[in-house]
Parts: structure tokens; C-alpha cells; sequence
């Protein structure tokens, strides 16, 4: 499985001041859409949540957001090593998505991002 990049979750309380302060830090403009009761805005390698505390706090378990080329190729590396999918593939705003379990706990969630969807990629 080929790792594209990764994506730093910020939850955020007020996520208008929170997309102005990213959009000026990293020069990019936001892609905001809601997910689930959540307000979202994926600002360069970021991506600010904001949104009832009951979401959140599921939200704030995964570690990060790890982008790939294939979910379902990123299914299979996982199971074959001994990771635990937990939700997905599913579809997204922004591409398709997984949750997994590494067998040390930790927890992430793995994209496909399409180009024309605007979603940001970094190396």
C-alpha cells in the first residue's frame, strides 16, 4: 500500500475562526462539507471538525487521516497484517473511507481522494 500523505484532525470549537487561522497559515482555502453532524474544512494538511461533543469525542479517537491511492487495496494490506476494519469502505464527500484498528490500538482512517473533489494531498 502506497501512503500518499497524512492529515492532522483538529476538533475545534468555533470553526469559522479556525478556517480563517489555517486558510492564512497555509495559504490554501478551505473545503468545508458536513459529515455525520459534523462540520468539517479541510484546509491544506488539516482537517478542523467541529460539532456536538457526543461526535467529537468518537472523532478524537483516530489518530489521523492517512491518504492512499486505493481503500480497498489499503483493506487488504491491513487485514493481511493483522489490522482490524472497523467501519468501511465507505463512500465520502471527498472519495471513499476506512476505520482501522493497528493491532497496537491505534486507530486511523484511510482515504482515496479524487483530484477534482479539491481534497489536498502533501509528501
Amino acid at each position: 500500500m502506497d501512503i500518499l500523505g497524512t492529515t492532522l484532525r483538529v476538533c475545534v470549537d468555533d470553526l469559522d475562526a479556525a478556517v480563517d487561522f489555517y486558510e492564512r497559515l497555509t495559504g490554501g482555502r478551505a473545503l468545508r462539507f458536513e459529515r455525520g453532524g459534523v462540520s468539517v474544512a479541510a484546509v491544506g494538511c488539516f482537517l478542523l471538525m467541529s460539532g456536538p461533543e457526543s461526535e467529537l469525542e468518537v472523532l478524537r479517537k483516530v489518530a489521523a487521516t492517512i491518504s492512499v491511492q486505493d481503500v480497498d487495496a489499503a483493506f487488504t494490506s491491513l487485514t493481511e497484517a493483522g489490522a482490524k476494519v472497523l467501519a468501511g469502505p465507505v463512500p465520502t464527500p471527498a472519495g471513499r473511507n476506512l476505520i482501522a484498528v493497528h493491532p497496537d490500538g491505534s486507530v486511523f482512517e484511510y482515504v482515496d481522494q479524487r483530484r477534482d473533489q479539491g481534497v489536498i494531498r502533501n509528501s
